[in-house]
């Protein structure tokens, strides 16, 4: 792990800068257009738009890669995304904002993309695990430590949107100067969609539905705060909540994954989560009982992201892992364009408390899908599923998924050196 860390340390130091600057800008929107007075239906497009930024981003970047270069790619998309984000507070309109979001959702996606390719040539495949893991830590830190930043600042002036903007700004030095040459950027044909829900409609179905939970929550987290009148700490503490659980909670259930039934822990997540949703929609407790909430949404959202990877995994070939993760991610992608402006309905219908219950349906749709599913097909045995690998949902490119195929790999070649 220190090797890891000595090897890339500017890298991820880069990583934590952008995704500081990512997390801040995506809890102020929310407040600041409560505060400009927009609709909770005009912020539930203009959160979903980076969505869609973020899954056009993941299809068209690498070709954009394979013709001019990753330098350029990554020159190009971090000053729009560094330009876009002063545009905000200068320009405040529902519709401007909504093609701001979609930009910078491309261009997010795009700079994660050059940014884990140029970790990948820095790390021996023997190395690869840790340094995934170590990309992990530093994703969800620069988010928490993004509220930090946004409590102490004010969403009615300009102030944070130029912090923000110089966070990112500032991002793109240690990577540049750190990075060495890469080979050209390689994809893999998807898999059809028919195909993949043959292989495992649990992935594909749970996967659409992650999506819309986890978009739900990165995109109206600030929205719900600024309705309900949090104070801009207790905005940053509720959003910053909701990721510690992600990364706490992350290498349990990953520990428990590679040692039973993987759909018996989905089902449990899920109700696990829908608790914490029907505790949050409660409003008992008090701000004490939405902390609560959130750290257990989150806690079980993000590790079941790599839970359903690794449960897809399961039942493909090596060759085809590639393939199916590529799919996989564009589904998750679709669902996460739809999860705020679903919720923005709900909040628009039954208020606020909308927000915890399109996550709890989600978690409870979950549930209940895998309990089918686990009728319709025998468990895989535990020493032949696939190991776990942490990934930070939301934010997981098409590089991502091909380290997450590699540690597979990996693993399943050394299982059957072992064998023999």
């Amino acid at each position: 792990m220190l090797t890891v860390l000595r090897n890339s340390w500017a890298l991820l130091f880069g990583v934590l800068l952008l995704m500081m600057g990512n997390g801040i800008q995506g809890t102020l929107l929310g407040v600041r257009g409560e505060i400009e007075g927009f609709s909770t239906g005009s912020m539930s497009i203009i959160m979903s738009s980076y969505f869609a930024g973020f899954l056009l981003g993941s299809q068209l970047v690498p070709d954009l890669i394979r013709k001019v270069g990753h330098v350029r790619v990554f020159a190009a998309l971090g000053s729009l995304a560094s330009a876009g984000l002063i545009v905000f507070p200068a320009v405040v309109d529902p519709i401007v904002w909504t093609g701001l979001r979609l930009l910078l959702g491309f261009c997010f996606c795009g700079v994660y993309i050059v940014a884990e390719s140029w970790l990948n040539n820095t790390t021996s495949n023997d190395m690869r695990g840790r340094a995934l893991s170590l990309y992990l830590i530093a994703q969800m830190t620069g988010v928490v430590l993004a509220q930090g930043v946004f409590a102490i600042g004010d969403a009615a002036d300009f102030h944070l949107f130029i912090t923000v903007s110089v966070l990112v700004s500032l991002a793109f030095a240690p990577i540049l100067l750190s990075a060495s040459p890469v080979p050209p950027f390689e994809t893999t044909e998807a898999m059809s969609f028919r195909e993949l829900y043959q292989v495992s409609p649990l992935g594909f179905v749970g996967m659409l539905l992650l999506g819309g939970m986890f978009s739900a929550m990165f995109g109206m987290a600030g929205v719900y705060g600024a309705l309900i009148d949090l104070s801009a700490g207790q905005i940053a503490v509720f959003v910053s909540a909701i990721y510690a659980g992600g990364m706490l909670l992350q290498y349990p259930i990953g520990w428990l994954s590679d040692r039973m039934d993987r759909r018996q822990l989905v089902v449990a997540g899920s109700v696990f989560g829908g608790l914490g949703c029907a505790l949050g929609f409660s409003g008992l407790g008090g701000f004490g009982g939405l902390l609560v909430a959130a750290f257990v949404m989150g806690g079980v959202a993000n590790p079941l992201y790599g839970l359903l990877l690794a449960y897809t995994n399961d039942f493909l070939d090596p060759e085809d892992m590639a393939s199916a993760s590529a799919r996989l991610l564009f589904v998750n992608g679709v669902g996460a364009i739809g999860g705020p402006l679903l919720t923005g309905w709900l909040m628009d219908t039954v208020g606020p408390r909308g927000f915890w219950l399109f996550v709890g349906v989600l978690m409870a749709a979950l549930a209940g899908y895998a309990l089918w599913r686990m009728t319709r097909r025998p468990a895989v045995e535990v020493e032949d599923s696939a190991a776990f690998v942490g990934v930070m949902a939301g934010v997981a490119t098409p590089v991502t998924m091909t380290n997450l195929v590699d540690e597979w790999e990996e693993q399943l070649s050394q299982d059957a050196e072992a064998e023999t």
